[in-house]
């Protein structure tokens, strides 16, 4: 629009100075009549062919101001379309906290390009008032020389004929460039209340971000707030788990179960292990010594082990030691196997055996294990299962000084529930809350088992010359040998 109306300036401004420079030629060429005819012929010509220009710019000019307004009201439509919807929860208010905030600044730039338009207008009227009255000016000059050369009417007639027609052209002028001023008066004024309209839209969009700002504000807060007593709730809930895992523990831990419930989880979990053991015989001949036995499996926290008494191996603990060959052992429950690789001596009391097995191999055979006794000395009776015979009973155990590891038998206090009742070598002891206490190491005494520190260990193969198994087996000896001589 501004390139518009400077060319139509421009025109008007060549088209006043081709008048005014015919008008000087015609001065000083008096008896020049034929050329001067010929000069304002053309003038004419390019008279007319400027007020068409002229008219056709303005027409543009107002074209495109039509349009602008149109854009600018189709752009209003839109803007107010968009500010119909504010009642979301806070994500969406954020988002359109954004939206509104581009709003915003779009708007500020179209205040800012229609206050530049604003100013243009300005100016352009500013030069189309200055450009009438010059124009004014001009018509005052001629109807002067009208006056002044009205008495020499036969010599000057067609001179005034021009001059009329050059005054005519000129109002006709002026009459058009006051329109034109009427025009960029109006659309000024409508630029004026576009921008004042621009303005309370500003206005509005800034206080709708404000709300959305203090509504988004106040989701967050709330939702903090939320997240806080959730925080509360799942920490108070996990005290109270926690508190409730510890006091079924706790009951777990201080509640006797009975003689039967204890020997069922036995009989539940037993597996049984066959061992083979072999080594050359008298004249080029293989001795070969076979055993089975039933026992149960026992946990740490992290590892199992299937537990028994080495008299129920194939192995002797003797001096001279026995220099085994090959030794081959399997585990079985329920049609289930694991073979065994390694067999450890307890480095308290080598009479204690155990097979150690992984996670896999214990949920192969299903066994669920028995957890060790932390605290053995809770209760003064405790449950003994023979593991070979069958039977088991109540009995209380007594501790002795003497004897830290071991916890001794009170014959007084022997009650068989089932079975011929009679204590051994291999027996299992357990506590009065199902936990594995320790396993008799002869009919009086019981070695408490508290963990799983191998004195020595043996690994099974069908060569295990090169363990040198009798030389460990007479050191195992002479360890016993310093046990106390009731334990032995």
């Amino acid at each position: 629009m501004n390139r518009s109306i400077l060319i139509v300036i421009c025109d008007f401004l060549l088209i006043s100075l081709l008048a005014f420079s015919s008008v000087d030629i015609n001065k000083v060429a008096e008896e020049g009549a034929q050329a001067t005819a010929r000069t304002e012929t053309a003038t004419n010509r390019v008279e007319a062919s400027g007020r068409g220009d002229l008219a056709a710019m303005m027409q543009l000019a107002l074209d495109e101001e039509r349009r602008s307004r149109e854009q600018l009201l189709g752009e209003l439509e839109r803007v107010r379309s968009t500010a119909a919807d504010r009642e979301s929860q806070a994500r969406a208010l954020q988002q359109r906290l954004q939206s509104r905030e581009q709003q915003a600044t779009e708007l500020q730039q179209q205040l800012q390009v229609r206050q530049q338009q604003a100013e243009h207008l300005a100016q352009q009227q500013l030069a189309l008032e200055q450009q009438f009255s010059a124009a004014q000016t001009n018509i005052q000059k001629l109807n002067q020389e009208l006056r002044s050369t009205s008495g020499e009417v036969s010599q000057t007639r067609e001179r005034l004929s021009q001059t009329e027609a050059e005054a005519r052209r000129q109002a006709e002028q002026a009459a058009a460039l006051q329109r034109a001023l009427a025009e960029l008066a109006r659309s000024n004024q409508m630029v004026l209340n576009e921008r004042q309209q621009l303005a309370t839209r500003l206005q509005v969009a800034e206080v709708e971000r404000r709300h959305a700002a203090e509504q988004a504000a106040a989701m967050q807060e709330q939702v903090k707030v939320e997240r806080e007593e959730r925080a509360r709730l799942a920490e108070g809930v996990k005290v109270l788990a926690n508190k409730s895992t510890e006091l079924v523990q706790e009951i777990r831990e201080n509640r006797p179960l009975a003689p039967n419930t204890i020997f069922n989880q036995f009989a539940t979990n037993r597996v049984e292990a066959r061992i083979s053991a072999s080594r050359p015989g008298m004249l080029g001949t293989e001795a070969v010594r076979n055993r089975a036995t039933t026992t149960i499996l026992v946990t740490d926290g992290t590892n199992s082990y299937a537990l028994c008494h080495v008299q129920d191996t194939p192995i002797n603990i003797v001096s001279p030691g026995t220099q085994w060959e090959s030794l081959t052992g399997v585990l079985s429950r329920k049609g289930a196997q694991v073979p065994i690789r390694s067999l450890s001596f307890n480095f308290r009391d080598p009479r204690i055996v155990w097979i150690p097995l992984s996670q896999a191999e214990v949920r192969t055979l299903g066994s669920r294990p028995f957890v060790m006794s932390p605290k053995p000395y809770k209760f003064q009776d405790a449950v003994l299962v023979g593991a070979e015979e069958g039977y088991y009973g109540e009995c209380r155990f007594q501790i002795d000084l003497t004897t830290p590891d071991y916890v001794r038998l009170d014959n007084s206090f022997v009650r068989g529930l089932f079975g011929k009742f009679n204590p051994s070598r291999g027996d299992l002891v357990f506590s009065k809350t199902g936990e594995l206490l320790g396993v008799m190491v002869n009919p009086d005494y019981c070695l408490v088992v508290r963990g799983f520190d191998p004195g020595a260990t043996f690994r099974f193969g069908n060569d295990v010359r090169a363990q040198r198994t009798g030389d460990v087996l007479s050191a195992l000896h002479a360890q016993l040998t310093q046990l106390p001589l009731k334990v032995r």
